[in-house]
């Protein structure tokens, strides 16, 4: 079954060049990664917002909204590293390194509602892909609190998002080479208490994006199979969107399985409408509406959704 025959999607946004994270705000605002920077939507238009004095090699990758709407980013560059923008473009290091190294590629940013900032590295390896099979776990998890940052978690199989629960108790965390989505307690001090697997994935599934909705439920976006998944409260598992093509799937399943997996066999989405979609966020004003980003799309996909997302912590900055 393909997207079409689920739901109706339409494409917003013009000229993006791998939007891999997405975000929304009240304002009717969207905000999407770009190789060359971060574009804004609003009211139709499409704006580039290109940094200035960005290192070489710079590659936005996870983005965030602060409370005095600067955007954090996710350089997944060989630089690496966690960098604030303005609107105007002003770019400037926020965190370069942690317990006395060099941040390496970062995968993804997020900020709670403590201000607390936390940060993923899937890999330390160089090139990342090397590293993106299940018996390489070496993704770690950073805090970044009040200035002082360290490691919170490591050991962890490809790092992807991780997104604090609507209650703030919990860190959920997608671990894509192990199929899994996990979750760990949020300490008082900021420590990460011990892991829980909330969602076990089967074949062909490797989640990147996460969402929480209204009813309880979490969101898990397969960037590979471009299949959307709600988990309930309960743990029960709904396909919401498929755009599958499933001998391109098994493929990349296979060189995954084998340890040859690369990034150009991606290339092409093996969808008819979605391209590696890779993260997702529920927009406009009653929160009802699903925007997916994805890593080889040069437009955003858009559809109602038949459950409201629960208000991200950045939804009225």
């Amino acid at each position: 079954m393909q997207l079409s025959d689920i739901v109706p999607v339409d494409a917003i946004g013009t000229g993006l060049a791998r939007p891999e994270s997405v975000l929304a705000t009240a304002r009717g605002e969207i905000f999407a990664s770009h190789v060359e920077g971060v574009t804004w939507i609003e009211r139709g238009e499409t704006r580039l917002i290109r940094p200035r004095s960005a290192p070489r090699g710079f590659m936005p990758n996870g983005i965030a909204l602060a409370p005095d709407r600067s955007l954090l980013i996710a350089n997944v560059g060989d630089t690496g590293g966690l960098w604030r923008m303005s609107l105007d473009g002003d770019l400037e290091p926020l965190l370069l390194e942690v317990d006395g190294k060099p941040l390496p590629a970062l995968n993804f940013v997020s900020v709670d509602r403590a201000g607390r900032v936390w940060i993923t590295v899937s890999t330390v390896a160089n090139p990342r892909w090397r590293h993106f099979r299940p018996d390489r776990a070496d993704g770690f998890i950073v805090l970044l609190d009040r200035g002082a940052a360290r490691v919170v978690k490591d050991g962890l199989a490809w790092t992807n998002e991780a997104v604090p629960s609507p209650d703030g108790g919990w860190l959920y965390v997608n671990e894509t080479a192990l199929r899994r989505t996990s979750r760990f307690p949020i300490l008082a001090n900021g420590d990460l208490g011990a892991r829980e697997t909330v969602a076990q994935f089967g074949a062909g599934i490797f989640p990147d994006g996460l969402a929480f909705d209204a009813q309880g439920g979490f969101w898990v976006v397969s960037v590979i199979s471009n299949l959307l998944i709600r988990v309930a409260a309960d743990g029960g598992q709904t396909v919401m969107l498929r755009d599958e093509n499933s001998g391109f799937t098994a493929a990349i399943e296979a060189a995954f399985a084998g340890g040859t997996f690369a990034p150009d066999m991606m290339e092409g989405g093996g969808g008819e409408r979605l391209n590696n979609i890779s993260s997702m966020a529920f927009c406009d004003g009653d929160l009802s509406t699903i925007v997916l980003g994805s890593l080889h799309g040069r437009t955003l996909a858009r559809f109602r959704s038949p459950i409201a997302g629960a208000p991200p912590v950045h939804w009225r900055f």
